[in-house]
This record gives structure tokens, sequence and C-alpha cells, in this order.
């Protein structure tokens, strides 16, 4: 009997599929370097993604990987030997939004990312394997996530969120659950195999909008401050010590559109996310 695989079983969206799939009776097998509490249905399998040739893999059918698919890319044959089928893999709609980005270690990165996802899809074909890449946009999991989550700790505990410009780009922010949910609809599909689909969440709202239901999330009266672009850059060297990781491509972001068609998706996965309303006042946020 094959079992399903969980690759980044830890992560948000490995974690839900992880849960989906116990729920279901699938007695499913979630990939860990380290050792994992036990849980109900699920069985651990302690391994390194990056030397899965040492890995006592069990027979495997259905592969679901959330991990940076380049090491899914590397590990596609040893995972195939192990009986893999089928793989439903993630990557970004990133890939597409900043392949162009005027940053140019950000740009290299996307291209490394796409790339790595063209030898996932190549190694898939090479090994007799069924693939399906599913790209989200925003994705977020309240408490957990670098993006939705980062915001809600910034407004909780300044009490204001800092806007350049009007915030007029729009975003179509995802929740981790519909993922896992699309994965396993996809992987049990055939019709599925063979593409790539975008998942964007079930909303499209300006960023500005984005803000203040996160604001709405924690209980907190909407308190957006709009700045312009030349102090916000002149601010920029302060604002990278409360938000590691920010730079003026970000913030000039918050103008840019970034949305695409869900129609593919709920036409051949039954694509049908949530709107964005998150809850925060019951989870941990930076």
């Amino acid at each position: 009997m094959t079992q399903p695989l969980v690759i980044g079983a830890t992560g948000m969206v490995g974690g839900a599929i992880l849960r989906r799939l116990a729920a279901d009776g699938a007695q499913p097998v979630g990939l860990s370097r380290r050792p994992q509490a036990a849980q109900d249905g699920v069985t651990w399998l302690g391994a390194d993604l990056a030397d899965l040739g040492r890995a006592a893999l069990p027979l495997l059918g259905v592969v679901y990987a959330t991990a940076p698919v380049g090491l899914v890319a590397d590990a596609v044959p040893a995972l195939a030997q192990a009986g893999m089928t089928r793989l439903v893999v993630f990557t970004s709609t990133s890939i597409a939004t900043k392949w162009n980005s005027p940053d140019p270690d950000e740009r290299a990165a996307i291209r490394r990312w796409g790339a790595d996802e063209a030898r996932a899809i190549e190694a898939c074909r090479a090994g007799g394997v069924a693939w399906t890449v599913l790209r989200p946009t925003l994705i977020y999991l309240e408490g957990r996530d670098g993006n939705v989550s980062r915001i809600a700790g910034l407004i909780r505990r300044f009490r204001f969120f800092p806007l350049m410009g009007g915030g007029e780009g729009l975003r179509q922010p995802v929740h981790a659950d519909d993922l896992a949910s699309a994965a396993i609809a996809a992987a049990e599909r055939p019709s599925c195999a063979g593409k790539i689909y975008d998942l964007p969440g079930g909303e499209t709202l300006s960023y500005r909008e984005m803000v203040g239901r996160i604001f709405d999330g924690l209980g907190l009266p909407r308190l957006i401050v709009p700045v312009p672009d030349w102090a916000w850059r002149l601010a920029l060297p302060l604002a990278v010590r409360v938000l590691p990781g920010l730079s003026a491509t970000m913030a000039t972001r918050m103008a840019k559109d970034m949305t695409f068609d869900l129609a593919p998706a709920a036409t051949e996965i039954g694509w049908q996310p949530r709107r964005f309303y998150p809850q925060f006042k019951q989870a941990r946020v930076g």
C-alpha cells in the first residue's frame, strides 16, 4: 500500500496538507529533519531532503512538496525510485510579478526560482512522474506567515501603519489551509497533471484595504498613515531596523497590481478560496 509523503510538513501549507490527509485516513508521512511530536494518523520520517538517498522511504504514491523547489528537483530521482507517481509542488506567482525586479539581488533570486521550477518539471518528465505546479499569491496563516502576520505585528506594536502613497496596488491574499485543499484536489484529478496553476485568494483588494482588514482582524481601529515617496526613502534606513528585509523596492510595490486569474484553477481543481478576513485575536504575532 502506498502512502502520501508531505515534504515541508512542518510549514504552514505542508502542515495543513498533513492534517487534512490524516483526517481523511490517508496515513500520510511527514518529512522532517528534526524529531516531531506524535500526531494521530501521521508517520514522521526523519530525513534530510538534500540527502534522501540515505533515507528509508516507504512505498510512495503522491508526494506533496512545499519545500524549496530546487531541493525538490534534486530529490525527484530518489522519490521516483521509491514509487512516486505524482508530484504536487508549490512555487509562487512571484516568479511572474518579480521576474524583472529593479533590485538585482531579488531579480537573480527569482530567476533561480524559475529555473529550479523548470528543473523539477524536467526531472519528473525524465522519471515518468506526473506533476502539477501550484503558484499561490500572498500566503497567510494568522501568526505564522512573514507577510500579513508581519504587518499585524507592526500594527499591534505601533497602533498605526505607514503606507507609501495611496497603497492602491491590488492584492489577493490566500490562506494556507485553502492551498492545502487545492493541493489534495489537484492530486486526485488526472486532468491536472502536467499543468501550472496560479492560486490567488478569493478576493481582490487594494493594499490599503488589505492593511485595513488586518487592523479589523486585530480588533483595532484603522490608523493608516500615507507617506510620500520622498519621505519613505528618507526614513528607510530607520525603518529597516524595525522591519528587517524592507527595501525601497518593496515599498514602491505597494502601488503595483499583483493579481491573477483564478478561473483556470476554479474550473479544473474546484478552487474556491475564502475572502480575506484574517483573525488575529487568538494568534501570536510579532
